[in-house]
């Protein structure tokens, strides 16, 4: 029988019991708070690091993407190279290249990782929804003081084997899904609720909360932000500054 990947013991990603009310801060990830494609980049480690075997003819999804092949497709050809993988490989190969990529001088998206840290003060709750991988994703979670990640879930065998198959592309609608479940089972407000967001794909949960947060210089953003009124925080990177809660308060914006 198959099942999705189940969280690491003791990890930071369990969520809280239902009914809690408070302010949630949704986050994407890639070219929101790491200055990376991760699931990409980390591709590039796995297959040049020689821990398993890479499959023969694995589609080139840069050039495919080029092409103009959909998302959503494009997600489900990449997790389909994990097929036969123990999820314990997975799991301590995402921490390696988290832990090695966190280190470098332009690691982070500055503005994004100051509004992680700014809402964590606040006693905000931080929440990551990405399509990347749930084992680089935790890895991210817990260094950054999030409290859950919603992303693709990989299906494993009832011995830890990854099929390949993912139950769900977190792209798009999907991501405004995860929102709104988070939302309901904290018995929290979406209108409370911030997201940031740094690509078009990401406009469906930034229109789901009622402080939506563009960060970056997507062109679509930047043109949806201006017509509903929205906060924009720039794209600079550069490595993490612990500590560092200075800079202004967590933008408010209306939803539009």
């Amino acid at each position: 029988m198959n099942r999705t990947a189940p969280t690491a013991p003791g990890d930071l990603t369990a969520p809280p019991a239902a009914g809690r009310l408070g302010v949630i801060a949704f986050f994407d990830v890639d070219e929101t708070l790491l200055a990376a494609k991760t699931m990409l980049d980390f591709w590039d480690f796995w297959a040049g690091s020689g821990i398993w075997p890479i499959p023969a003819h694995v589609p080139d999804l840069r050039a495919r993407a080029a092409a103009g092949v959909d998302r959503g497709t494009l997600n489900r050809e990449y997790y389909r190279r994990f097929a036969g993988v123990p999820l314990g490989t997975l799991r301590s190969a995402a921490r390696a290249w988290y832990d090695t990529h966190r280190r470098g001088a332009r690691a982070f998206v500055t503005a994004g990782i100051e509004a992680v840290e700014r809402h964590r003060t606040q006693n905000h709750e931080v929440v990551l929804v990405s399509g990347s991988l749930r084992p680089l994703l935790e890895a991210v979670a817990e260094d950054l003081g999030g409290a859950e990640v919603r992303c693709a879930e990989q299906l494993v065998t009832d011995e830890g084997v990854l099929t390949g198959e993912i139950d769900r592309p977190m792209i798009g609608q999907a991501k405004a899904d995860a929102v709104s479940a988070v939302v309901h089972a904290r018995g929290a407000r979406g209108s409370d609720c911030y997201a940031y967001g740094d690509h078009e794909s990401d406009l469906a949960m930034l229109r789901s909360v009622g402080h939506p947060v563009v960060v970056g210089g997507s062109a679509a953003l930047a043109r949806e932000a201006a017509r509903a009124g929205w906060a924009v925080l720039g794209g600079q990177v550069g490595p993490r500054a612990h500590g560092r809660t200075s800079g202004p308060p967590v933008p408010a914006s209306g939803n539009g």
